[in-house]
C-alpha cells in the first residue's frame, strides 16, 4: 500500500493511505486522547476527545475519522486544541455522577484519566438541569447506571456491531438523550445474552457486574461451610494486568497461592473438567455421526451463546451438545464425587466459580444444573471480582509465591487449558475424537487451521475414512453468520465450536478492562491466547482421554462416558425462548 507523507506538530510522518490522523500519530509515537473510538467498532467521531488542528481546515477536526492525505500539516497539542478538550471534558462532567471514591472503575476509568491529565477538576456548567436515572437491576448478571453514562455509545456498537444483538441504543433526543432498551424495558427483560462485552468497552462505571464477593467472604468465614473454588483457563492469562502485569502474563501459580490465602477449603483447576467436558462432547459427537443423530452438532461451553441460540434460533437448540459447560461439570462433580470422597452433605458445599465471562451469572441459576438437587454452582465471581477480592484481602499478588492447584481434581491436560481461546474447544476435542476414531495416536496433537482471532474459521480433517467439516466462530454476529449458511443449507459442517465473545473467554466480558488507548492498537485477545498455547506445549499431558484423574473418576464414578450416570450428572437442557418477553 501506498504510503502518504504528513506533518504532525512539525514532525515528518509517513503512514499507509487511508490512515486516519489518529492512526498516523501513533505511528509518530504521539498519543491522541480518545472517549467513544473503539478500531472497527465505533468510529463515530462523537466525544470531540480526539479533536486536532489541521492547517486549511475551517474548524477542529476529529482524528479518529478524519482521513490523511499528501502534505498535511496536523497538531495535536496548541492551546486551542487543549481548550476545546478541557471545554468538553467539563460538559460531560456536568451531569456526570461523580462519586469516583466509591466507583468500579476509579483508578481505572478513562474519563478520570483524561481530566487528570488535562487538569479538569470540576465543571463550569454545573449549574444547569440535571436529569436523575434509576439503576437498571433487572439483569442477572450487571448493573446500568446511566448517571454516570457520558453517552460514548461504545455499549451500543458492541452490542450491535460486534454482537448483532442490539437490545440497548440511544432513547430521546437533545438533552434527554440516554441509552437504554427499546421502551424503556429492563435489560432483564430483553433478549440480552449476558455476554458483558458492553462492560468491556465502557469507558467509566455506567455498566458493571453484580458483584458477590462480600457474598463469597461471609461463606468463607461459616465453618459449617465447605467453600471450594475453580478457576477457569482464561483467566490465568488475564488476571496478572488487574495487578500491572503485561497482557498476556500466565499467573496460574500466583492464582492459587491467593485463592489459597484468602481462606477457599479446596482450589481447583476448571481445566479438569474441561477434560471431562471433551470426553463427555468427543463420545457425544461420535455417537451422532454413528447412529444418525442430529448434526451439525454444536459445542455448549459457552453460555452467552447457549442463550443466544435459545432466543435467536430456537430452531436449532437440538443441534447444541448436551452437555454441561466445564464449570458446571465441576460443581456436579464436587457435590456428588468429592463430597462422597470427602464424606459431605452437597448441602454444605459451597461452589465458587471464577471466570472470565459475565454470563456464567445468569447459567448458575438455569434449570437442570443441580445434578446433587442443589445449583451445581453458587457464585460465579468475574476476573475482575477475584482481584478486588485479592486486594480486599490484603495480598500482596506480586510477591506470591506460586502454588499449585489442589487434587484430586487439580489434574489437567493442554487441551484443557486452550479452552479460553476461539478454536481451543474444537482443538481439544478433535484431540480426542480422532485418536478414538482411529485407535492410532496422533504424533502432532495441534490443529492450527482452527486456531487464531479470525472470526469464523473452516477445516475439512479425513478421519477414519470420512471427512470431517468443521467450523470455529466467536462473537455472536459471526455465530449468526455460520448458522445462516447452515439453515440454508450452503454448508455442511458435522461440528462447530460457537464462543460467544470475539477471540473467546481470553476476551470475556468480565476479563480486566483494557482502555481504549491500548485496545486500539494491540490484539489483546492474540496476547492472551498465547499464554495459553504457550502453557499447552509446555504440558507433558496434552490430550484429554489421557488424564489420569479423569480415568480413575470413570472408573470409580461414572463407568464410562456417555453412561447413564454421566448422563444425569454432566448433561442438561435447553428452551426455546422468544426475543423478548412481550412477543
Amino acid at each position: 500500500m501506498e504510503n502518504v507523507n504528513i506533518k504532525i506538530n512539525g514532525i515528518d510522518v509517513s503512514a499507509p493511505a487511508g490512515s486516519t490522523i489518529l492512526q498516523a500519530a501513533k505511528m509518530a509515537h504521539i498519543d491522541i486522547p480518545t472517549l467513544c473510538y473503539l478500531k472497527d467498532i465505533n468510529e463515530i467521531g462523537a466525544c470531540r476527545m480526539c479533536v486536532v488542528e489541521v492547517k486549511g481546515a475551517r474548524t477542529l477536526v476529529a482524528s479518529c475519522v478524519y482521513p490523511i492525505n499528501d502534505g498535511m500539516e496536523v497538531w495535536t497539542n496548541t492551546p486551542k486544541v487543549l481548550n476545546s478538550r478541557r471545554k468538553t471534558l467539563e460538559l460531560i462532567l456536568s451531569n456526570h455522577k461523580k462519586e469516583c471514591l466509591s466507583c468500579v472503575r476509579s483508578g481505572n476509568c478513562e474519563l478520570q484519566k483524561l481530566c487528570r491529565d488535562l487538569k479538569v477538576e470540576d465543571s463550569a456548567f454545573y449549574q444547569g438541569e440535571n436529569v436523575e436515572y434509576p439503576l437498571d437491576t433487572s439483569a442477572v448478571h450487571m448493573v446500568r447506571d446511566n448517571n454516570k453514562c457520558i453517552l460514548c455509545r461504545r455499549c451500543v456498537a458492541a452490542c450491535a456491531n460486534v454482537q448483532g444483538i442490539g437490545v440497548i441504543g440511544p432513547n430521546e433526543r437533545g438533552f434527554n438523550t440516554h441509552i437504554a432498551s427499546a421502551f424503556e424495558m429492563g435489560l432483564g427483560e430483553t433478549s440480552c445474552v449476558s455476554c458483558g462485552q458492553c462492560i468491556a468497552v465502557c469507558p467509566v462505571g455506567a455498566i458493571y457486574e453484580k458483584d458477590a464477593t462480600s457474598e463469597v467472604f461471609e461463606a468463607i468465614a461459616d465453618p459449617a461451610k465447605h467453600v471450594l473454588v475453580q478457576t477457569a483457563p482464561a483467566v490465568r492469562a488475564g488476571l496478572g494486568e488487574e495487578f500491572g502485569y503485561p497482557i498476556g502474563t500466565n499467573v496460574e501459580g500466583q492464582m492459587a497461592a491467593a485463592l489459597r490465602r484468602m481462606g477457599f477449603d479446596g482450589v481447583f483447576d476448571t481445566d479438569w473438567a474441561a477434560d471431562l467436558t471433551i470426553l463427555e462432547e468427543a463420545h457425544e459427537f461420535i455417537e451422532r455421526v454413528q447412529n444418525g443423530g442430529v448434526l451439525p452438532m454444536i459445542t455448549s461451553c459457552s453460555p452467552g451463546w447457549i442463550k443466544y441460540c435459545e432466543h435467536y434460533f430456537p430452531d436449532m437448540t437440538e443441534n447444541l451438545s448436551s452437555c454441561k459447560s466445564p464449570h458446571q461439570m465441576f460443581g456436579a462433580m464436587a457435590k456428588t464425587y468429592y463430597a462422597q470422597k470427602m464424606g459431605w452433605d452437597a448441602k454444605d458445599i459451597v461452589m465458587v466459580s471464577i471466570m472470565p465471562c459475565t454470563a456464567k451469572k445468569f447459567e448458575i441459576g438455569r434449570d437442570d444444573e443441580d445434578a446433587a438437587g442443589v445449583p451445581d454452582v453458587d457464585y460465579s465471581l468475574t476476573t475482575r471480582e477475584l482481584a478486588n477480592m485479592i486486594r480486599r484481602a490484603g495480598l500482596d499478588f506480586t510477591s506470591l509465591p506460586e502454588e499449585k492447584f489442589d487434587d484430586p481434581m487439580g489434574e489437567s491436560t493442554g487441551a484443557a487449558v486452550i479452552f479460553g481461546a476461539t478454536g481451543g474447544v474444537m482443538e481439544a476435542a478433535l484431540r480426542t475424537a480422532v485418536e478414538t476414531l482411529t485407535g492410532e495416536s496422533l504424533p502432532d496433537p495441534e490443529f492450527h487451521e482452527v486456531r487464531g482471532v479470525a472470526g469464523v474459521k473452516e477445516a475439512t480433517y479425513h478421519v477414519a475414512g470420512m471427512d470431517v467439516n468443521v467450523a470455529v466462530a466467536s462473537g455472536l454476529k459471526n455465530a449468526r453468520e455460520v448458522l445462516e449458511k447452515v439453515k440454508s443449507g450452503e454448508a455442511n459442517y458435522h461440528f462447530i465450536e460457537i464462543m460467544g465473545c470475539p477471540g473467546g473467554c481470553v476476551n470475556g466480558g468480565g476479563q480486566p478492562q483494557v482502555p481504549a488507548s491500548v485496545r486500539n492498537f494491540n490484539d489483546i485477545r492474540a496476547l492472551r491466547a498465547k499464554a495459553l498455547y504457550d502453557a499447552d506445549a509446555s504440558m507433558p499431558v496434552r490430550k484429554s482421554h489421557e488424564n489420569e484423574s479423569l480415568k480413575k473418576l470413570y472408573a470409580e464414578f461414572l463407568g464410562e462416558p456417555g453412561s447413564h450416570k454421566a448422563h444425569e450428572l454432566l448433561h442438561t437442557s435447553y428452551v426455546k425462548r422468544s426475543v423478548n418477553k412481550y412477543e
